[in-house]
């Protein structure tokens, strides 16, 4: 199957807000299919560097291939939250910016054989990392009812939640709920009502993607990671895709610009409180003419800090 070209979201907004320094160092900690890469590349010198880094094999083939003969730029295979390790591994002393580029890619979304997309039939895998891990088909074929329950309330904010994740354990005991196909006639057969320009499956398949690959952990961890990495004035630019992650990083961000909680009453000026992130304008959408171009942007909300 041909797969329509993976068009990158806000990638001309990203890279003006990240790059700071063209002899700088930088991270774009969810490679894809190289979009926010390459355009931080070409952004700049020949002293500036990149680490690359993505949990999909596949994503680290296209990155090796893509920067075979670019010598300043480093790949790496792992997780966002493995990032204080790979700047170890590779002696960086600083980062200039970070860019973190949450959610699926149009290339996971679109091969039906990962399991990503309620559109495609095909295995019910969904691991952003094939090498490791359980498949959503083997947590789905484990997990109580109350679990599942609470995953599609918590990550999907199902209102049908209870009734899906009873219908899965009804249909385990004689079939596997192993494809995509199947959970969506599962969903579709367990839900009342329709939501208008959503289809059914869109909350329950977000929340089992998140729970398969630990996304909010793995991006909880890495945040707090990203604030030490940095260099003074270094940026950290976040493109959250549902309303789950921008809350997790809104909230980071402003924990980190109010600086040390400290009693009110304590006899100290506003001056002097640490302060580790200023906040840099505010969360950027993308434009009209790129939803129209990219139906896979009208959630896109990106956020900049930059480090005291």
């Amino acid at each position: 199957m041909t797969t329509a070209p993976h068009q990158t979201v806000l990638l001309e907004e990203a890279v003006h807000a990240l790059i700071t320094n063209r002899s700088g160092t930088y991270v774009d900690c969810t490679y894809g299919r190289g979009g926010h890469s390459q355009a931080i590349a070409d952004s700049l010198n020949s002293d500036g560097r990149l680490l690359v880094v993505d949990r999909d094999e596949i994503a680290v083939a296209h990155a090796e291939n893509r920067f075979k003969n670019d010598g300043r730029v480093l790949i790496e295979h792992g997780s966002f939250s493995q990032l204080r390790s790979f700047v170890e591994r590779h002696q960086i002393d600083g980062l200039d910016g970070v860019l973190m580029d949450l959610g699926v890619s149009s290339p996971q979304l679109d091969e039906a054989e990962r399991g990503f997309s309620f559109q495609r039939p095909g295995p019910l895998d969904m691991r952003m990392n094939q090498a490791e891990g359980e498949t959503a088909a083997e947590w789905l074929a484990e997990a109580s009812e109350q679990e599942i329950t609470d995953v599609l309330k918590r990550y999907g904010e199902e209102r049908f939640a209870r009734r899906i994740a009873r219908k899965i354990v009804e249909t385990r005991i004689e079939f596997p709920v192993d494809t995509t196909d199947k959970l969506v006639e599962i969903v579709e057969t367990s839900i009342p009502r329709r939501e208008k320009h959503k289809h059914p499956a869109t909350r329950t398949f977000q929340a089992i993607r998140i729970q398969v690959n630990r996304e909010l952990e793995e991006l909880e961890n890495c945040l707090a990671d990203v604030i030490d990495l940095l260099s003074s004035g270094g940026r950290l630019v976040v493109i959250s895709f549902h309303s789950l992650e921008d809350r997790i990083v809104k909230r980071f961000f402003q924990r980190m610009a109010r600086g040390e909680e400290l009693p009110s009453r304590l006899p100290i000026r506003d001056a002097e409180i640490e302060r580790h992130v200023r906040i840099i304008g505010k969360p950027v959408k993308p434009s009209d003419e790129e939803v129209t171009g990219n139906r896979r942007a009208r959630s896109s909300i990106m956020r900049i800090a930059e480090k005291l």
